[in-house]
């Protein structure tokens, strides 16, 4: 049985961006029950009708305020640049949407508290796009620290190094990274999945005190162009959890052979490690799990591997499985299902934007410490 809309029809989503709207969301959204994408946003008329026909999408926009006023859509899911975002969801949520918003989740401080703002008031469910909280490996470790596989936290440590950067290819679509204005840094972006994953495991984050820096400032181009970025590509934080634990984030995207994603969570009585060696994904991160025993302590650096429940990688009501999926669209599903759901029986859906309020507070108090050099609290409300 499909999940449907208040109306009792199909949940009617319209997305925002023809780039990876279309290489990921689109097969996420095609692959829930009860779903229909039924209209397509660009900047432009002809880019607008070239994504909707080729992607059998009945309506193309190329305004995004005419899609939030129209009352034949029922949920936005907002693609594109965090500057151009800010604009877009407060449309959406003021025309009465759903919305699912993309990560970084705002500019800055004041851009995120205005959204969270519009959310709370408008009653309408909502979501962002750090979607690594719905992968198995990711559920599985989860699971496991609720279980008391590794006992009380004691530790959490993430790190999530790329090298985006150090040659790049001409056609790279992310130049826009290089301006701050556009709501763009190591810290805003890698930094953001980091700290939505450590928020998802151990639960809010009181203090950090950390550092920014760019250390690649030039970015040169197959095709010989040459960028100069304004931004910081490298960031690294300690960390104090509410719950007494203690965290370090360690994120570039200019690292020279970078290692990908590590999440390690250690414990009284165990420990989890969560890797990929890149972006994670849903078919190849690995969970690795050690208990502590007499003789575990020269164990091994990541434990045991840890075999994911075929529960965790399909799912009723989803098209394909983990296995199946294209790109990053498998744990999009699942964060669609559960939007599709709250649309449908009420509550909240995750990552909600409320935990995206709590990171951006987070990088903000990181941001802060850079220039301070001293612990900041991450609650600024």
């Amino acid at each position: 049985m499909g999940v449907t809309a208040p109306g009792g029809d199909k949940l009617r989503v319209g997305i925002i961006s023809a780039n990876w709207g279309i290489t990921a969301h689109l097969p996420a959204w095609r692959a829930v029950e009860g779903v229909e994408v039924v209209a397509i946003c660009t900047a432009h008329e002809e880019t607008a009708r070239a994504a909707a026909q080729a992607n059998n999408i009945a309506r193309p926009f190329w305004d995004f305020e005419a899609m939030a006023a129209d009352p034949e859509i029922d949920l936005i899911d907002c693609g594109t640049r965090p500057d151009l975002r800010e604009q877009m969801v407060a449309a959406a949520l003021e025309g009465g949407k759903h919305v699912y918003n993309g990560v970084p989740f705002a500019t800055g401080l004041n851009g995120a508290r205005k959204l969270r703002d519009l959310a709370r008031s408008s009653g309408r469910v909502t979501a962002v796009d750090a979607f690594s909280q719905w992968l198995p490996a990711h559920q599985l470790m989860k699971e496991r620290i609720e279980d008391g596989y590794i006992g009380t936290p004691h530790t959490l440590s993430a790190t999530f190094d790329l090298s985006l950067f150090n040659r790049p290819a001409a056609i790279f679509p992310w130049k826009w990274f290089a301006d701050p204005r556009h709501g763009a840094s190591a810290l805003r972006n890698l930094g953001s999945h980091a700290l939505h994953m450590m928020v998802f495991l151990y639960g809010p984050i009181a203090e950090a005190i950390g550092d920014t820096r760019m250390f690649l400032d030039e970015w040169h181009f197959d095709d010989g162009q040459i960028i100069r970025p304004d931004v910081a590509d490298t960031a690294a934080a300690l960390l104090r959890f509410q719950n007494g634990a203690m965290g370090q984030v360690r994120v570039g995207w200019s690292v020279e052979g970078g290692e990908g994603w590590r999440i390690a969570a250690h414990g009284k009585r165990g420990s989890l490690v969560a890797e990929h060696n890149h972006f994670p994904t849903a078919l190849d991160t690995r969970l690795y799990g050690e208990r502590s025993t007499v003789e575990s302590w020269m164990g091994h650096r990541r434990g045991e591997p840890l075999a994911i429940p075929e529960r965790l990688r399909s799912r009723p009501g989803i098209a394909f499985t983990a296995e199946e999926a294209p790109s990053q669209s498998y744990p999009m599903a699942l964060a669609f299902q559960d939007m599709s759901r709250a649309a449908a029986a009420g509550g909240l859906a995750a990552p909600s934007f409320e935990q995206a309020w709590h990171v951006e507070q987070v990088i903000e108090a990181i941001r802060r410490s850079t220039v301070s050099q001293r612990w900041e609290p991450c609650n600024m409300d």
